[in-house]
């Protein structure tokens, strides 16, 4: 590879550098950030570079737009993997960056820097007096949220572009275009469907996939694939996702919501988006406890139960026989009455407690196991539930002196907490009347 990332003209090609676009129309997807009249395509119109980081999944375009925008402004463009460089790679782009601006015919410089979130914060760092500069204009890409891996210092010098996955239709554009050079062997319809299901909106697993194919097609003297050969080929590979990264919290973010929302389809599809995308079974078990707890409580305290056992049946069965068990308990916390009446009531007891004072404890709530205790009275004038009517001491107080009861837990109106809310209210009613009666 030569300076400007470029492969060598003798080497033949992967598949992906053939159909790489040659300029902005020749792009495929990211139209509403490019399409006419829209930010990128602007900043390519403008005739003046500027720092960005592009932020989207693998596979989409970040490599070849930043290639594009070098090509526009006839600059030297430089790429490092953030994966395989460090502080020396950086030494030398700021080297040719200035060979370049003070060669007899001045040059402007782009340094393209892939997944730069793997860049620790000192390397971040050191770009930041030659952006500031103008010595070279920064682009990074990176798959993960820019927000929360990206140095603010650097976040506040670029601009951020956010690229989507590429649909269907893009992706049948790609195979298209493959089979225009004749790159491939035709494909049967059902075939070309499975792997565009397989790409999963990459682009580039969609082409190294194609040069699988071709060389494997070729091997067998085969003109058309067929969607059993292709499957034959491709095995039970699963679409895979980024195990750390923020598609993995985006999906289990999307069962937690639509468990809240009892919508039991909604949660057992991204229950299996989960698993089809090699999360760990145990790490959903972890997330299902959870939201037992917090989503639906005591408005049916068998979820917790449920989601205990289903966790258990996973550790004694394993994959896939245990997955079921956790499917079943997906299933039963959508359905499940809701409440976060016990969520909300620890949040505000915790905050609670974090502002006040250490207030004492009560006398009379006090143990009093020496004789010394006793005389001090401690646990002087407690009295006993059990021994009172219906087993509680109506007008009895269990709050520190002086504290206002401060209500942390409301009961909603469903499920069991139906029934709570009235204990409660009965409770509250026999306090009221024994205080009325002092």
């Amino acid at each position: 590879m030569n300076a400007s990332g470029q492969l060598s003209p003798h080497l033949n090609p992967p598949l992906a550098e053939r159909l790489r676009p040659q300029n902005l129309g020749e792009v495929i997807g990211q139209q509403h950030l490019i399409g006419e009249g829209l930010a990128l395509r602007l900043a390519f119109e403008s005739g003046q570079p500027h720092s960005c980081i592009l932020w989207g999944p693998p596979g989409v375009g970040k490599t070849t737009i930043a290639r594009l925008m070098a090509d526009a402004f006839d600059a030297q463009f430089i790429s490092i993997s953030a994966v395989l460089g460090g502080v020396k790679d950086i030494r030398e782009a700021v080297d040719m960056a200035h060979a370049a601006l003070n060669s007899l015919q001045p040059k402007r410089t782009i340094v393209f820097v892939d997944e730069v979130h793997r860049f620790n914060k000192s390397q971040q760092d050191a770009f930041l007096p030659h952006v500031e500069s103008g010595l070279f204009t920064f682009i990074g890409a990176t798959t993960e949220n820019p927000s929360f891996e990206v140095n603010s210092a650097l976040l506040s010098r670029a601009a951020v572009y956010v690229l989507q996955a590429l649909g269907e239709e893009e992706l049948k554009q790609i195979v298209q275009r493959a089979l225009g050079i004749g790159a491939i062997a035709q494909l049967e319809a059902d075939a070309e469907q499975r792997l565009i299901a397989y790409a999963d909106g990459d682009a580039r697993r969609l082409l190294n996939t194609l040069e699988t194919l071709a060389v494997a097609a070729k091997r067998e003297k085969l003109e058309i694939i067929s969607d059993a050969w292709l499957l034959k080929v491709l095995g039970e590979r699963m679409r895979r996702y980024d195990k750390g990264g923020e598609q993995f919290y985006d999906t289990i973010s999307a069962l937690h919501k639509s468990v809240r929302g009892s919508d039991p389809d909604a949660a057992l599809y991204w229950f299996t988006r989960m698993l089809d995308g090699g999360a760990d079974p145990r790490y959903i078990a972890r997330r299902l406890i959870r939201m037992a707890s917090e989503d639906i409580g005591l408005a049916d305290p068998r979820a917790l139960r449920l989601a205990l056992d289903a966790a258990d049946v996973y550790e004694r069965l394993g994959s896939p026989e245990g997955e079921l068990a956790l499917a079943e308990c997906v299933i039963y916390l959508a359905v499940a009455a809701k409440s976060n009446a016990a969520y909300k009531a620890f949040n505000e007891a915790k905050a609670w407690v974090k502002k006040d004072g250490t207030r004492p404890v009560p006398l009379h709530l006090r143990n009093a196991p020496t004789q010394l205790m006793k005389t001090l009275d401690y646990g002087k004038a407690y009295r006993y539930a059990h021994d009172e009517e219906g087993g509680f001491a109506a007008g009895e107080n269990y709050l520190p002196e002086g504290m206002p009861a401060p209500g942390f837990y409301r009961p909603v109106e469903r499920g069991l907490e139906l029934k709570i809310a009235e204990k409660m209210a009965n409770l509250r009613a026999l306090n009221q009347a024994k205080a009325e009666k002092k």
